[in-house]
């Protein structure tokens, strides 16, 4: 096959076999092809593929069987559906405005998880459908404990401190992905639980009704203490209050709900909204990788950094392609370029000249880059031609954020 492939045929190939193939093809896409070559209703694919937890094993049914074949998608215990998810909003006002009277929870920064129990048989499944019970038996008790009952409960595992503060993201990832000592793990970091969703409870499928609805029947089936706090209001001082308080707990920030909604499996809902913490910076580009896809022949992906002021050099925070219009895609490849110092294929080291504002969630430990710090969620807000290198912030500022957050 490789003496007869081309080049690009060859590297086609090659990608296909390691799993590295990007070729563009976003579910969604792939679920109105499936439709359309089994000539069935796309809404009856999209929604078999919500509960499968992808679109997978749902083409082979609709292509072979038709319709008929998707009649078995429907809410399973111990067949995780895929979350729904939410979509951002700038801030509580924002937030509020959008939608109403609402549902305010708090977001907590630790691994999703769908908890599936018939009468005491429990099993965890991960945001992407995997089985990972073993990983956390102190949720396996605390449901098991919960009484006779057929539940499927969407809610969040995080690692809490004496005080109740959250561990960082990385700690508590770490902690859930343990698959060897975790009884020793068990007792210096417990995982906690807390529940936002029923979407099924005993023999009704709770996915259609409105949130409401769902969430009088979480509160009815678990105990107060695995239920996510949530304040229930349509006052904008009341909703920011709560905000205020979620954060000062150390956590993302919180999540605004529609009462009216049903769960949408697998989307990204506008009756979900996020509203994080952020925090700012100005840094520095050191380098950029050319784009894939529609942004080939452009800068896209930046390397940013600080000035360490005890060096004099300039430490790498991280990177990010996100926030970048075309035109500002356009305008700093021709303006990085100007700045090349060095390149290899994939990446041009420029001049630290250009200064970015750059949103992000928080700092974490990283041993990848030599000032230990990686920004986490970074998005470019716009360049600043206001400033010169030595007017952006310095490394200074970014450990005195880090260590506000470990405080």
């Amino acid at each position: 096959m490789f003496s007869r492939a081309s080049a690009r045929e060859a590297e086609f190939i090659v990608r296909l076999i390691q799993g590295e193939l990007r070729q563009g093809a976003l579910e969604g896409l792939m679920i109105d092809a499936v439709a359309a070559a089994a000539e069935v209703p796309v809404e009856r694919v999209r929604r078999a593929a919500m509960v499968a937890g992808g679109i997978a094993s749902v083409a082979a049914s609709a292509i072979t069987e038709g319709a008929a074949g998707l009649d078995r998608y429907g809410i399973a215990l111990f067949q995780p559906l895929a979350p729904m998810l939410a979509q951002p909003a700038e801030d509580i006002d924002d937030a509020m405005t959008r939608i109403g009277m609402a549902a305010l929870e708090w977001k907590l920064d630790g691994a999703r998880v769908q908890v599936h129990s018939d009468h005491g048989d429990v099993r965890i499944y991960s945001r992407t459908g995997n089985d990972v019970t073993a990983a956390a038996p102190e949720i396996v008790s605390a449901i098991a404990n919960v009484g006779a009952h057929k539940l499927i409960l969407d809610g969040e595992a995080i690692a809490l401190k004496a005080d109740g503060a959250p561990y960082p993201f990385q700690q508590t990832m770490s902690r859930f992905g343990r698959v060897q000592n975790i009884e020793a793990m068990r007792a210096t970091m417990p995982l906690s639980v807390f529940f936002f969703d029923c979407l099924r409870r005993d023999d009704e499928d709770l996915v259609p009704l409105p949130a409401s609805a769902r969430f009088d029947a979480l509160a009815s089936a678990l105990p107060a203490g695995l239920l996510i706090p949530r304040l229930v209001t349509d006052d904008l001082a009341a909703a920011q209050a709560f905000y205020d308080e979620a954060v000062a707990r150390g956590h993302e920030g919180v999540m605004v709900k529609a009462l009216h909604g049903p769960y949408d499996p697998g989307a990204r809902s506008a009756q979900w909204l996020k509203v994080k913490r952020s925090h700012t910076l100005d840094l520095v580009v050191l380098a950029a990788e050319w784009g894939h896809g529609r942004r080939r022949g452009w800068l896209s992906n930046l390397h940013l950094g600080a000035l360490d002021v005890a060096s004099g050099e300039f430490v790498m925070l991280g990177k990010t392609f996100k926030g970048m219009t075309d035109a500002m895609l356009a305008w700093q490849t021709e303006e990085l370029l100007k700045r090349e110092i060095a390149r290899d294929d994939w990446t041009v080291r420029v001049r630290p000249e250009l200064v970015v504002e750059v949103t992000f969630n928080d700092l974490q430990a990283s041993p990848r880059y030599p000032g230990g710090l990686a920004l986490r969620f970074a998005r470019i807000k716009g360049y600043r031609p206001d400033k010169n290198a030595l007017d952006a912030d310095t490394m200074t500022t970014v450990r005195a954020i880090y260590a506000g957050q470990q405080r």
